[in-house]
């Protein structure tokens, strides 16, 4: 399907009937950005607890045009005993490849950003992003996102 103009995006939380295209945009995200194939059935088991959970988890927003998701994001929760309130993570980033360069992702993340500032438990969003990925560091930085502040350093099993 081609692209449409940007007034007919439409920018919403994500539904259950929306988890099997979260799942395959999970699956097409690991292939583009780590060489790496998941495995469906974890994938589809981690998008449903999310569903399951959302007030622990985290929640999913999509973007769409014609009633077909062009974009999702995944929200979860980190809270801040410094600002005693949440700042919300955005995970999960994923365009499809026909709708990339059309600011798709900042209208995604403008409505995300507008939930934010209209809940005042919310101190801030934060993302990391590979340090190879420069087109979506530049995209961020756009948006009036910094990465001055912290690095970030993990483990993972």
């Amino acid at each position: 399907m081609s692209p449409t103009s940007d007034d007919e995006i439409r920018y919403r939380a994500a539904e259950r009937t929306d988890a099997a295209t979260i799942v395959a945009f999970q699956q097409a995200m690991a292939r583009e950005t780590e060489e790496i194939e998941l495995d469906p059935d974890t994938v589809t088991r981690g998008v449903a607890a999310v569903f399951d959970a959302p007030s622990t988890l985290g929640r999913y927003f999509i973007a769409e045009s014609g009633g077909v998701v062009t974009a999702s994001l995944m929200l979860t929760y980190e809270w801040s005993d410094w600002r005693n309130g949440n700042v919300w993570w955005i995970q999960s980033v994923y365009v499809t490849p026909d709708y990339r360069r059309r600011r798709i992702y900042a209208g995604l993340y403008a409505y995300v950003r507008a939930l934010a500032e209209s809940d005042p438990a919310i101190r801030g969003i934060r993302l990391y992003v590979d340090r190879r990925n420069v087109a979506a560091q530049e995209v961020y930085r756009r948006l009036g996102m910094n990465g001055e502040h912290y690095q970030v350093f993990e483990w993972m099993k």
